[in-house]
């Protein structure tokens, strides 16, 4: 039972924040309020009257809106053609052509008057998960709305992008717009909402106000206690592991993505990469895992040359890697849990060969590694695509850290995950460390890097502006992702 008897009301003009752990079934409940799934039992009432959604059509022509977790874009239709669809006009008659240049103006007022600015002719493919991000909520934005529920919105923002979201919502609200708000991150609830409902298994907690201190409400979305800070003791740094020299890195438009990087990574630490997305992260990650050419410059994993190697290879070498989007490079959404979690040893002992899989043995190493890693699943056989955005992360991350690692490579390791997977993950990152692994740690979370990492680099237009110790101020580190160092800042 996803949701069970739960009693949400949300007033005119007010921002509702919704909170509880991956699997809580906040998701479920908005995909019930949008059409998406029809509820057993209880009654929706919009505006005083009891409706029923049919599907989505029906929910958006009573005034909801829904941005959710998963983007729902077609990837190789323009940014004008996504906002344009379920709401086509045509120039010429009935029987004309799509009216695509008022689709464009449409795209262009809407991201303009939020703060949304995306260019409507650009391929969504193509676009970073910011971006895509920003589309969905232009092309919410588009129809007329009353409600707007925003599922997980923050969850591949930065931090800049976040605070001007907020911003959105704060005027959203004052033009008397109802917010539904779904997210993990306390700090921003606590920011912008009115009042908060908490859902814990499928049932509602408690509602309360942003007077609630964070500890309490992380509390009331795990049912115990939990830490908002890594706990870890001083990093004992060994020999380097990776080694990058010279590195370049071109983008899909053949621009310098990454531009003449150094770094390296010893045993025993965590080396953090700071920055706000978009600045060649994602391709320093895919370059060194082969998943995207190097134009120049070297790649060294224990003393061995691995530049442009196969993925595979490199895996096989004793990388473990934890890739910013799950859904397009960590999971296979049609496979069981148990599939996923062998990806990459499918064909090794004990869970097979060349040419035979051994069922028996990857259903026990999953329910093994389930147990492990706290996954909640129903079943090892279930499609991994029915589990929560958090619990899919966990599936990820039990998959990488259940065989033996020189590198752990993690981009965005906790984006989308709630507070308690949040601590969990943490931990389990450190624990690797402590056991002599070396990790190379990407987010855009400011936080995170700052709690986990023995050391920072900052990554600004595809370079590595400066590499600095983990206790540096956090101002400075701001900085230096804005591309300003201290000295620069404080000429007249």
């Amino acid at each position: 039972m996803a949701n069970d008897s739960i009693t949400l009301t949300v007033e005119p003009g007010e921002i509702h924040a919704l909170l509880g752990e991956n699997g809580a079934g906040k998701s479920t409940l908005m995909n019930v309020l949008y059409g998406l799934l029809q509820p057993d039992e209880g009654e929706i009432v919009v505006d005083g009257e009891t409706v029923r959604f049919k599907s989505p059509r029906d929910a958006i022509a009573a005034g909801i809106g829904m941005v959710h977790q998963h983007f729902m874009l077609v990837p190789v239709f323009t940014v004008a053609e996504n906002v344009m669809l379920g709401a086509e006009q045509v120039r010429g008659g009935p029987l004309g052509f799509l009216d695509r240049r008022r689709a464009r103006q449409r795209v262009i007022e809407v991201s303009r008057r939020y703060g949304l600015e995306v260019d409507p002719d650009s391929v969504v493919e193509d676009l970073p998960v910011g971006v895509q991000q920003r589309v969905e909520i232009v092309k919410a934005l588009s129809r007329e709305i009353d409600l707007l529920i925003l599922d997980e919105p923050t969850a591949v923002l930065t931090p800049h992008e976040t605070d001007e979201l907020l911003e959105v919502m704060r005027g959203l609200k004052a033009a008397g717009k109802s917010i539904v708000f779904i997210t993990h991150k306390l700090r921003e609830v606590k920011a912008v909402a009115d009042r908060i409902t908490v859902i814990r298994r499928g049932r509602c907690v408690r509602t309360t106000t942003p007077d609630t201190s964070e500890e309490e409400l992380a509390a009331l979305m795990v049912g115990r206690a939990v830490r908002l800070d890594v706990q870890k003791t001083p990093a004992q740094p060994g020999e380097p592991v990776l080694s990058v020299r010279g590195l370049v890195v071109h983008d899909e438009r053949g621009q310098r993505a990454v531009d003449g990087v150094d770094l390296e990574v010893r045993a025993g630490e965590v080396l953090g990469i700071a920055g706000v997305q978009g600045n060649g992260q994602t391709e320093l990650v895919e370059a060194i895992m082969g998943l995207r050419p190097v134009r120049a410059g070297s790649v060294v994993l224990g003393g061995e040359t691995v530049t442009n190697r196969r993925t595979r290879d490199i895996l096989r070498a004793g990388v473990g890697y934890i890739p910013e989007d799950r859904s397009a490079d960590g999971l296979v959404a049609d496979f069981t849990v148990a599939e996923n979690l062998v990806l990459d040893t499918y064909d090794r002992p004990p869970y097979g060969s060349k040419l035979v899989l051994d069922s028996d043995a990857i259903e026990a190493g999953a329910r093994d590694m389930i147990a492990r890693f706290d996954v909640r699943t129903s079943s090892p056989n279930a499609p991994v695509a029915t589990l929560s955005g958090g619990n899919q992360q966990k599936v990820i991350v039990a998959r990488e850290l259940a065989r033996p690692l020189k590198l752990l490579v993690a981009a965005q390791p906790t984006r989308g995950v709630d507070v308690g997977s949040i601590e969990f993950i943490h931990q389990q990152i450190v624990a690797e460390r402590d056991r002599g692994t070396a990790v190379l740690l990407v987010s855009s979370e400011l936080d995170e890097v700052l709690g986990i990492a023995d050391r920072i680099a900052v990554m600004c237009g595809g370079r590595i502006l400066a590499t600095v110790p983990a206790d540096t101020p956090r101002e400075e580190i701001g900085l230096l992702m804005a591309g300003i160092s201290v000295d620069e800042e404080a000429v007249p």
